[in-house]
């Protein structure tokens, strides 16, 4: 009797064991998602595991370039990339980025119509906006004399080991640039020698090369000014009274971040309901608190805090963006770039 009950009871544990099993491959789907640091209500992704039983694994990079290389190298498989326009369009024209199918992202509807087909996606067929902003400085009001204006805060003296620098290629090299009159995007290879020279000129007075810890350093105090992104300098302002930003009056970078699926995936169904979810009014009025960029949907607008609307970092105005222009794909020529910033730093 006895070996009959343990018989009975073996049976039954193996058959749920089996059913247990069987029931959590049914749809395990795995999304592998790459983006920036910082760059997403973390809250988000666990929402959307939840409600569609989706798996997310979540990756992120610092610049443009080291998400180039992660994807060309094929460690991962990834489903969605969220990044900026210059290296989308690269992989656009490398072959490398699916078309999406908007009949899945019917969100995609309240995504501003001067975003939808842009310079890195002329046929607006590949991407879907997430995010917008500038390239500015952002500086401490307690430390800075005045109200600077120019790209030469980067360069001043009086501000010695108190400068934070990008440690993004594009970026720091477009400072210079502009600084010398010169177009973010020239391959001229005078001009950008003379960026170069103008970059290693600066770096006794550099206190750091770095990218995500700007805008803590700047928070805390650590430094003076700081070349920044708007949205980083949104929320550096919104923890420290003391600090404010500005775009230089000889121009500077106007991005777009976008999502987008590359021909790696094995889900794509499941990253455009990713992308649909993200561009939820809600949830992108949940991420706009959190990452404080720039927003391109027309109904979340409505609704964002007024005093953002206040701040040049959040909302341009049209004399700032008339002075601004967009990273573009260099093709072969990036590599003259890679050469340049790999000089500055070694230097």
């Amino acid at each position: 009797m006895k070996k009959s009950i343990l018989t009975v009871t073996i049976v039954i544990v193996l058959l749920l064991a089996f059913v247990g099993c069987s029931g959590e491959n049914k749809d395990s789907v795995v999304l592998n998602v790459l983006n920036y640091g910082e760059y997403i209500d973390m809250d988000l992704l666990d929402e959307f595991e939840n409600t569609y039983d989706v798996k997310i694994n979540y990756e992120i990079y610092p610049t443009p370039e080291d998400m180039y290389t992660k994807v060309k190298s094929g460690a991962t498989n990834f489903d969605l990339i969220i990044s900026s326009d210059y290296m989308i369009e690269r992989l656009i024209n490398e072959g490398w980025v699916e078309e999406l199918d908007y009949d899945n992202i019917p969100n995609y509807q309240y995504i501003d119509e001067d975003f939808k087909k842009t310079a890195y996606d002329p046929e607006g067929k590949y991407t879907v906006p997430y995010f917008w902003g500038t390239l500015g400085i952002l500086y401490d009001t307690t430390k800075v004399q005045g109200t600077p204006t120019s790209w030469d805060l980067l360069w001043d003296d009086n501000y010695s080991g108190q400068i934070l620098m990008m440690d993004s290629q594009r970026d720091s090299l477009g400072a210079a640039l502009k600084k010398l009159g010169y177009s973010l995007n020239t391959t001229n290879e005078s001009e950008l020698e003379e960026a170069k020279q103008l970059l290693i000129q600066q770096k006794p007075l550099v206190l750091a090369y770095v990218v995500d810890e700007v805008r803590d350093m700047m928070i805390g105090g650590e430094a003076a000014v700081a070349l920044l992104w708007s949205g980083e300098a949104v929320a550096a302002m919104g923890e420290n009274e003391n600090l404010a930003y500005y775009v230089p009056e000889e121009g500077s970078n106007v991005w777009v971040d976008a999502m987008f699926i590359p021909n790696t995936t094995t889900n794509k169904k499941e990253a455009e309901m990713f992308i649909n979810f993200l561009t939820d009014k809600d949830n992108t009025l949940r991420n706009i608190d959190y990452v404080w960029y720039s927003t391109v949907h027309t109904e979340a607008i409505n609704e964002v805090e007024e005093f953002l609307f206040d701040n040049p970092g959040f909302n341009p105005s049209d004399d700032i963006l008339d002075r601004t222009e967009m990273f573009r794909d260099l093709g072969d020529s990036l590599q003259l770039y890679y050469r340049i910033w790999t000089e500055v730093l070694a230097n």
